[in-house]
């Protein structure tokens, strides 16, 4: 995938402008991760390959997946391969909690969200990003899109409070990643002809995203919340 040797190849400054999405989720998971206590117990639902848990140094990271999303994964690092849907932790065990571009692959969200508010101690905080627009992914484990209202929902009725929920980005930079998600289209020497047309708009648009104030066309949401 396009995106996959961007991440590779490209200078950090340039790879940051364009993994806009990723940049920002790193961002948020570190800056999550510096505003809690030396030794804290954390949870990352849909932990994956553990990418995260650099991030936690500090803490004592726990990560659980299903171990279902991609077969070229490698899911060795996990410390607890289990079912969301009922998390194999008593009550309110953990300090905080994230759960990173997860929910769209879990058949009950809801039921996942309430699992997570359960294993939280009160007071506990919690860090969840969502995809809004987004291409279909780790298929056919992929089941939802998220609109700001749809999370808040989930959140509130899993007993969550304090929400924060923000966009990542508006229209034009949504316009930016279509534009460069294009390019994987054209095969052989056609992929070196699209890039020459494709690129140089893709990477203007991000220039103009100031303009889309309401930020309804989103890649994705970044929201904090906490277990009272």
């Amino acid at each position: 995938m396009i995106y996959n040797s961007a991440s590779r190849l490209l200078p950090a400054f340039l790879r940051d402008y364009v993994l806009h999405f990723e940049a920002a989720i790193q961002r948020a998971v570190d800056q999550f991760a510096s505003g809690l206590p030396d030794n804290a117990l954390v949870l990352d639902a849909g932990a994956g390959e553990s990418q995260h848990a650099p991030a936690f140094r500090r803490q004592r990271y726990i990560g659980v997946d299903l171990g279902i999303g991609d077969a070229a994964w490698n899911y060795g690092s996990l410390s607890a391969m289990a079912d969301l849907l009922a998390l194999p932790f008593g009550d309110q065990r953990f300090d905080a909690a994230i759960s990173i571009v997860t929910l769209e692959h879990v058949t009950d969200p809801q039921q996942v969200l309430r699992e997570m508010a359960r294993v939280l101690k009160p007071g506990a905080q919690v860090l969840i990003v969502v995809p809004h627009e987004w291409e279909v992914h780790q298929s056919p484990h992929d089941f939802f899109r998220y609109t700001r209202h749809g999370l808040q929902l989930l959140l509130t009725r899993a007993g969550l409070a304090d929400l924060e929920i923000q966009p990542v980005g508006g229209f034009f930079r949504l316009l930016s990643r279509r534009l460069f998600n294009a390019l994987q289209f054209f095969p052989g020497p056609l992929f070196v002809i699209a890039a020459l047309f494709l690129a140089p708009p893709a990477l203007l648009a991000p220039v103009f995203d100031w303009l889309d104030r309401r930020r309804d066309f989103t890649l994705g949401y970044i929201c904090t919340a906490r277990k009272p």
